[in-house]
Order: structure tokens, then sequence, then C-alpha cells
């Protein structure tokens, strides 16, 4: 009994780490990569990096970005942080 006892702060102090650090941090990088994975041409998105642009074609790991007037620059998926406006074009 003891040793429970005497282990029962430390199994606490996981608990309160798991909801108020990892939990939090794995629902976010689910919204992320949900987010990555539903992007379409015609989007505008901002990357990691700060650039601004609209989504030109998509790969499977790789996406073209339309910066301005033609501009058209290469990124990898998880380069993009968020989408601005989604393209309502169906």
């Amino acid at each position: 009994m003891q040793a429970i006892a005497g282990l029962l702060p430390f199994i606490l102090m996981f608990v309160i780490f798991y909801f108020l650090l990892i939990r939090p941090q794995q629902k976010r990088q689910k919204q992320v990569k949900q987010m990555q994975d539903s992007l379409q041409k015609g989007d505008k998105i901002i990357t990691i990096g700060g650039m601004h642009g609209t989504v030109h074609a998509i790969d499977e790991n790789a996406i073209v970005i339309d910066v301005h007037e033609g501009t058209k620059l290469t990124y990898d998926r998880s380069a993009i942080r968020e989408v601005v406006s989604k393209n309502e074009q169906e």
C-alpha cells in the first residue's frame, strides 16, 4: 500500500500533463492534417513562412502556389499554415 501511495503524485502529475499539454496538441495536429488534406485548386492560403498565395496545382506531397501575376512556387503540403478562403467553385 505504501508503494501505491508513493506513486500517486506521479500518476496524478502525468494525468494533468496529458489533459493540459498532450491531448490539445494531438487535436491541433489532427485539425492541421485535415486542413492540408482538404486543399483544393483556387484556395487562398498562407504558408508557415508567411507567403500568401492561391493554390494553382496539388500533388500527393507538393503544392504549387501562384503568388503574384503568374509567379508560381512549389511547396510541400506540410508548409501550409492556414486557408484564408476556400474556392467556392464546384
